[in-house]
């Protein structure tokens, strides 16, 4: 029988080129959710009314922003089979390598290389919507609901960085069971592969009422227990946050991570600070007298900037590795830690549940 030649026709010549290029970044980084897309529209549309001089400048920060995203989406995807050198990678081997590692230290170089550009380009669009913020309520007539919406959207893409330090922290947690560290891991492949979480999503609204809460209802430093703070942001928050005080609060690694996130202190501030108030009788003092008894300087004022969340998180999250890793009291996770643990084993128990319900 006469054999047929077959001659190979890339996939390409059946797609228009633009369309291919959005799937492509469909299939990687997430540049602009439908709402942030309304919100960029809504803004440039206000500017065009208000402030024609500003919508160049706009624009060319959201082009730019496109395009680090582009160029980030031709690396090869998280998600699927790769082969670079002899090695294959793929979804499981990675998830197995997060895993597994035994160092501690600073692992930069030992993330994939779409993972790092991603997070410059999550922190490119937040200070972009941060711009945006100030742009719509410096220059345009939106109300004030609308302007809050962009801050929102800010505060929201700020998790997302904190989530992914969240998840290493847990995936590396060699006392929580192997599948729960699995599902952490594949989580953070997926932000990573999309810089997007779904997670954050449930978690962020309350860590951020926590945090505004936070700057009314620790304003006296009297015996540094946090109780009775404690009680009242439990009261304004959701269901899923009074059910984690409910069930984790008797757990004292818990309690010290609650305490340090409302003071702003240190663990081991608070036990000197504690100390010296109970030795010197005073029942207590004012948020400008901290650094005064502890002598030293200490930022006890409360921020509403998404940027000093971001950083006192870092400074916990650091002290809680450090005193993991040196064997010190201490909490050796922070609340965030605590809280995404908490909602992801909900997670898992309502799955099961619903398994066993089919």
């Amino acid at each position: 029988m006469e054999q047929t030649e077959f001659q190979s026709v890339s996939i390409d010549t059946f797609f228009d080129k633009e369309e291919l290029e959005q799937n492509a970044i469909q299939t990687g980084i997430i540049i602009l959710t439908p709402h942030q897309k309304f919100l960029v529209k809504q803004l440039l549309d206000a500017l065009h009314k208000n402030a024609p001089e500003r919508v160049d400048g706009l624009e060319d920060r959201l082009r730019d922003v496109e395009q680090l995203a582009k160029a980030i989406a031709n690396f090869p995807s998280l998600l699927e089979r790769s082969q670079l050198t002899s090695s294959v990678r793929t979804q499981e081997a990675l998830v197995d390598s997060l895993i597994s590692y035994p160092e501690d230290g600073d692992t930069l170089l030992h993330m994939p290389s779409k993972a790092i550009l991603g997070k410059g380009f999550l922190v490119a669009k937040t200070h972009t919507f941060y711009s945006m913020s100030k742009l719509a309520r410096l220059y345009t007539k939106l109300d004030e609901k609308a302007i809050r919406e962009y801050d929102d959207e800010t505060v929201s893409m700020m998790f997302t960085l904190m989530a992914e330090d969240v998840y290493l922290t847990l995936i590396r947690e060699k006392t929580l069971p192997l599948e729960l560290r699995k599902q952490f891991a594949f989580s953070l492949l997926i932000l990573w592969e999309h810089r997007s979480d779904q997670t954050i999503n449930d978690v962020a609204p309350t860590l951020r009422s926590i945090w505004e809460a936070r700057r009314t209802l620790a304003p006296a430093f009297g015996t540094m227990m946090g109780t009775s703070e404690l009680l009242l942001i439990s009261i304004q928050l959701d269901d899923t946050w009074a059910a984690f005080i409910k069930a984790r609060l008797g757990d004292e690694d818990v309690t010290q991570a609650m305490e340090e996130f409302l003071f702003g202190l240190s663990h081991e501030q608070i036990v000197k600070l504690r100390s010296i108030l109970t030795g010197q009788g005073i029942k207590s003092i004012g948020r400008d007298e901290v650094s005064k008894y502890l002598g030293e300087r200490v930022k006890t004022d409360i921020s509403l900037d998404y940027r000093d969340f971001y950083l006192l998180y870092t400074v916990r999250r650091d002290n809680a590795r450090a005193r993991q890793r040196l064997h010190l009291p201490g909490p050796k996770r922070t609340i965030e830690d605590h809280f995404f643990l908490f909602v992801t084993e909900l997670e898992q128990e309502k799955q099961k549940k619903d398994h066993f319900a089919q």
